[in-house]
């Protein structure tokens, strides 16, 4: 997983006159779970890359979104180790925002599996 070529790669694909914006998405393995507990690590399980090519598509037939781009890891990953990297491209932060935040949850409840290490 490569952010900058992530990026680069949207930006060789849209279409400037319109986009004005291209936000990121870098997940990470936290040293602790959401009730606070402590984590050594996560195991990625599963990753249904069919749900997650619908999701794409979703999240690009909406108005104000050019590009899509996601990559995440497979397999256990250590505290610090990155997750999930995702980056929208499209016209104005009203439509982009919220375009990056549902597609990083929609991925993690629809199209991942994973578990925690304690």
């Amino acid at each position: 997983m490569d952010l900058n070529q992530m990026i680069n790669q949207v930006k060789s694909q849209i279409d400037f006159d319109w986009v004005g914006m291209i936000v990121t998405h870098n997940g990470v393995v936290r040293g602790t779970s959401r009730d606070g507990s402590k984590v050594t690590g996560l195991e990625i399980i599963s990753v249904d890359q069919e749900k997650i090519d619908v999701i794409i598509d979703d999240i690009e037939g909406r108005p104000g979104i050019e590009a899509v781009l996601v990559d995440g890891a497979h397999g256990k990953l250590k505290v610090g180790d990155d997750i999930l990297m995702v980056v929208v491209a499209g016209d104005l932060r009203d439509n982009v925002f919220p375009a990056l935040v549902d597609t990083v949850n929609r991925i993690k409840k629809e199209a991942v599996t994973k578990k925690e290490i304690a």
